[in-house]
């Protein structure tokens, strides 16, 4: 019986899986085999089943870190049914709760923990990992552990940490829907994943018709908003930049609103109601982890900071695999809010104050005291500093013996937050290149997140008008996915050629369009 087999015959027999899609069987094949594994895949395309049949081939318990208790709810339920020990433990259970999934975890026996990740950071847990680690760890929704992702969760920050600490490290599986390719490289970096085996899979959604429509003036847009809301067939979602917005268009539209600052009953509230089939407006604080299939429209009445957030919200809609529509509301001075939000530097004086003042171990809450900060701003400077390789974040904020004076540990963390800053600049600069493109829109998505496409999709608002433009005849000079380098901004990948310029996500300054024309002839940069 060969191993193929044998995940074959563990996906009939234990979940009544018939066939597995694309990539579930490599993935866990991979995992089976003890190897670390990122795995990016769209919703709905069975990146749980992944783990599922991975922790069952090895045999021993498998701890899986999930920010939504929803989610982990489903996912323990679907696993209990057909037949395995799933437990979910988070801040809502008891000791009983507690004390039966470290009893699962001590015995080694196969089953399944759910954890939150801030979880991790209990000493009772990480006691019971430490005794008797699992033998994987799945980190769903791994790119809340980027600072580039817009849903970053500070507090993932810790898993990478708690991996490594283990006297038996267990197999990674790291599982999202949607990451770009400098997102990627942070979710290995960050959870400290082992050469990994990269699964990407399934960028291209073909049943979504992209659109942008622009506009001058700002009530001309809102009234549009409304408008397509009303008109459009089914129901779905309208994503607005801000709360008040959000709020704004919800009453206009007598429909429900959604965003972070409701009281948790009132976005639950929300959150059925459109699980039950009616239109929502919300920010993007809405739709991790929901999963209705039959979305008709996601209409963005300003457009997003990023296209990893347009994409990620966009794929909410037609997971049934009917037509769905991705219409984009755009006005230039939309992106000066999105640049606003991209923020500014720390100061370098007060990281070298917080790294100073790490004298011994201390809670953040005592550190923030100690430099007269917020909690909240103390958080976003340590993780700088851990960064920069001068503390360690566990359950309280920890010197490291061969840490950089705080001068230098401050210099350090400075330039990775203008690192940051850059990618993140570089990303609303191809986000507004999207809603401006005058060439086919599936094609430039696609290739923003490395998938090699030359033909128009036939499916997108510049494909309907004529404006597209058929693949490249001649190869270019530069072929999607080289590797070059550029004189002042370094090494990078070639993402795609096309209306005479060169897109080119740069390691170290994000993502760049290049007039071909001048590449070539000034020779700025140099394949690999």
């Amino acid at each position: 019986m060969t191993e193929n087999q044998s995940l074959r015959q563990i996906a009939a027999a234990r979940f009544g899986i018939d066939e597995l899609r694309p990539g579930q069987e490599e993935a866990a094949r991979e995992l089976a085999d003890g190897r670390d594994c990122l795995v990016v895949m769209p919703s709905g395309a069975g990146k749980s089943a992944i783990y599922q049949l991975a922790a069952v081939a090895l045999g021993g318990p498998a701890v899986v870190v999930s920010p939504l208790l929803s989610l982990q709810r489903d996912q323990a339920q679907g696993l209990r049914a057909h037949g395995l020990t799933a437990i979910s433990v988070n801040a809502t259970v008891g000791e009983k709760r507690r004390d039966q999934a470290y009893a699962l975890l001590r015995e080694g026996k196969p089953g399944f923990v759910f954890l939150a990740p801030e979880q991790l950071a209990r000493p009772d847990v990480r006691a019971v990992l430490a005794e008797t680690p699992p033998s994987l760890i799945a980190i769903d929704e791994a790119h809340c552990v980027s600072a580039w992702g817009h849903d970053f969760r500070p507090e993932y920050l810790r898993i990478g940490g708690v991996v490594e600490g283990l006297p038996r490290r267990p197999v990674v599986a790291a599982l999202t829907a949607t990451a770009a390719p400098p997102v990627r490289e942070e979710i290995v970096e960050r959870l400290r994943l082992r050469d990994p085996a990269r699964i990407i899979r399934g960028f291209d959604r073909p049943e979504l018709h992209l659109s942008v429509t622009m506009f001058h003036d700002a009530d001309e847009k809102e009234a549009a908003v409304v408008d397509l809301a009303r008109r459009l067939p089914g129901s779905g979602i309208v994503y607005a930049a801000t709360r008040r917005e959000t709020e704004e268009y919800a009453e206009r539209l007598g429909v429900r609103a959604y965003h972070a600052g409701l009281r948790k009953t009132e976005r639950t509230e929300t959150q059925r109601a459109f699980m039950g089939g009616e239109t929502i407006v919300a920010t993007s604080a809405f739709g991790m982890g929901i999963d209705r299939p039959d979305v008709r429209f996601v209409v963005h009445a300003s457009v997003p900071g990023s296209l990893d957030e347009y994409y990620q919200e966009i794929g909410r809609a037609g997971r049934d695999g009917e037509p769905a529509e991705a219409i984009c509301l755009y006005r230039t001075e939309d992106l000066g809010l999105r640049r606003f939000f991209v923020g500014g530097l720390p100061d370098e004086e007060l990281l070298a104050r917080v790294a100073a003042a790490v004298d011994g171990p201390v809670s953040r809450r005592d550190l923030a005291r100690r430099v007269d900060v917020s909690d909240r701003r103390v958080t976003a400077l340590l993780n700088l500093l851990e960064t920069a390789g001068a503390l360690r974040l566990r359950r309280r904020v920890e010197p490291l013996p061969d840490a950089p004076p705080p001068e230098e540990a401050a210099a350090l963390a400075r330039e990775i937050a203008e690192k940051h800053r850059s990618v993140e600049r570089s990303r609303v600069e191809m986000m507004r290149r999207y809603a401006e493109l005058t060439d086919c829109r599936r094609r430039f998505l696609l290739r923003y997140f490395g998938e090699v496409v030359e033909d128009p999709c036939g499916n997108c608002d510049n494909c309907e008008a004529g404006r597209s433009t058929p693949a490249d005849s001649a190869r270019p000079a530069f072929a999607s996915g080289a590797r070059v380098e550029h004189q002042d901004w370094g090494r990078g990948t070639v993402l795609g050629a096309k209306e005479g310029r060169l897109t080119v996500l740069f390691d170290e300054v994000g993502y760049k369009e290049l007039l071909s024309e001048m590449v070539l002839e000034e020779g700025i940069l140099a394949t690999l």
